[in-house]
């Protein structure tokens, strides 16, 4: 049983839909004379025993063997007149361009990071298509595929864009720290793949883009870990600076919290005072573990001082002269190292030359006083 058509046309009011079928199953029955409306942005495709043997464009088609010659020999052989009627199905073509149509990773795609290791990635955007030949739209994807409405399209091409993104991802990014700087030049890429993908179902690509490009929930925080380890630099310095804060917090509080304040506070302090106490006595036993100064006698005070180049009793300088050469000679050294000779731990008077006993004020021989 099939369906007689005289005047035949579509209109889509949800916006969505690319194909419509006429009639939806079977075929339908045309005569010559059938009135066929096309509207802008809209194609027909004239099919009969599954060939297509015409497409339409806009405006209003009357089905004659002269617009469709190739009806004339497949209708004279089984009939005559104008009435004469054939099977045929007509699909027509939404040929507007879909905008704002998604793309996304159903699952996350396996990337090999130079940095992480692997990570799995979940990408998402947006582009928009539209068909430029019908009548290949029509064998290649419909006809075959059965897809009829933007959102079947839109799945079928999706599988598409995820499996070049993957490829694409492997061959130009080394790291997904890289990735911000490169979003424009992968959507660039990925249209241009795309393009050849598309055009064999006689789509035509108008846009392409990347919203995000995400590693999971986990790896996002580890990474902000990371970043914030770097920026605290040098993590000894950090905590006694945390400790010093935190003391200063404890002790406003205890001052100004009441008894529960105070508690607080006290508790705070504590731990804090405990935590400085350990630092202080890492500190002390790190100056346990330096080497003493050596202590040495004198020669103008007696007394026994560190080493150093002046005595902090007297100030005179610990380095003297030795009585015979002359020479520069450490104090408490017991041999001039230039000479030789004994040092008995006397000085020469600066006025008559002679020998003064360490720790006398003034010369045994002239009495000048002893600087």
């Amino acid at each position: 049983m099939f369906k007689k058509m005289e005047i035949v046309e579509w209109m889509d009011d949800s916006g969505k839909r690319i194909v419509q079928r006429i009639p939806e199953s079977g075929s339908g029955e045309f005569r010559l004379g059938t009135q066929v409306v096309v509207r802008e942005s809209q194609e027909a495709v004239f099919f009969r025993d599954g060939k297509a043997m015409d497409v339409l464009g806009p405006g209003r088609h009357t089905i004659t063997t002269e617009n469709i010659p190739i009806l004339a020999g497949v209708v004279s052989t089984l009939f005559s007149g104008k009435d004469s009627p054939f099977r045929a199905t007509i699909f027509y073509v939404n040929k507007k361009t879909f905008t704002n149509l998604k793309w996304g990773t159903k699952e996350p795609i396996v990337f090999r990071d130079k940095e992480l290791s692997m990570v799995r990635l979940r990408a998402f955007g947006n582009f928009s298509m539209k068909v430029a030949q019908s009548r290949l739209f029509i064998n290649k994807l419909v006809g075959t595929e059965g897809k009829f409405t933007t959102d079947e399209i839109e799945d079928f091409l999706r599988g598409i864009i995820v499996s070049r993104l993957n490829d694409l991802l492997g061959e130009t990014l080394g790291t997904i720290f890289d990735l911000p700087k490169y979003f424009d030049e992968i959507s660039t890429l990925e249209k241009a793949r795309l393009a050849d993908d598309f055009g064999k179902y006689g789509i035509q690509l108008e846009d392409f883009y990347i919203q995000a490009i995400t590693p999971p929930e986990e790896v996002q925080k580890r990474i902000d870990e990371r970043s914030a380890m770097n920026a605290l630099g040098d993590m000894d310095r950090y905590m006694r600076f945390k400790t010093a804060t935190a003391m200063g917090d404890a002790a406003a509080n205890e001052g100004g919290g009441g008894a529960a304040g105070a508690g607080v506070g006290m508790g705070a302090g504590l731990g804090m005072g405990m935590a400085m106490a350990n630092m202080m006595g890492q500190s002390m036993s790190e100056g346990a573990r330096r080497p003493a100064a050596a202590m040495v006698t004198c020669r103008s005070c007696g007394k026994t001082v560190p080493g150093g180049k002046f005595c902090p009793e007297c100030g005179t300088p610990l380095e003297t002269g030795c009585p015979s050469c002359g020479a520069a000679v450490p104090s408490g050294a017991k041999f001039c190292p230039e000479c030789g000779a004994k040092l008995d731990g006397s000085v020469k008077c600066a006025k008559c030359g002679a020998e003064v006993p360490s720790g006398s004020r003034f010369c045994p021989e002239c009495g000048e006083k002893q600087e």
